[in-house]
């Protein structure tokens, strides 16, 4: 029985990504092993990998599933980080989503559920 899952994004810079997820994403730091990071918020848990190739994060996401989809983007929006076509939406799947880029490149998109209305 699978029980979860963890991404694990791309990570230019370890010092400048601890400091995007903690102050920009509100996650907590835990540990670096060698610039293998590992962070969470809430159920979530994220680990980032040390990376020199700018190219693989802007080839690399993940999708976190989400509610209180309004208030996050509320809370995200001023900050810049929202991706150029990620606007908060309502998607055909029945997901309320957007997107961000974060500070090495790499694209999450958090969605709700919106039922089946």
């Amino acid at each position: 029985m699978l029980k979860s899952a963890v991404p694990i994004l791309a990570s230019l810079n370890e010092q400048e990504s601890i400091k995007f997820y903690t102050e920009k994403l509100g996650f907590t730091f835990h540990s670096s092993w060698e610039g293998y990071l590992i962070l969470s918020k809430d159920k979530v848990q994220l680990h980032l990998w040390p990376c020199t190739d700018p190219e693989i994060p802007k080839a690399t996401g993940c999708y976190i599933n989400v509610t209180g989809i309004d208030e996050l983007y509320a809370r995200y929006e001023p900050l810049g980080i929202i991706h150029p076509n990620g606007k908060l939406e309502e998607k055909p799947w029945r997901m309320k989503q957007f997107s961000i880029l974060d500070n090495n490149g790499n694209i999450i998109h958090f969605g709700e559920d919106m039922g089946d209305d």
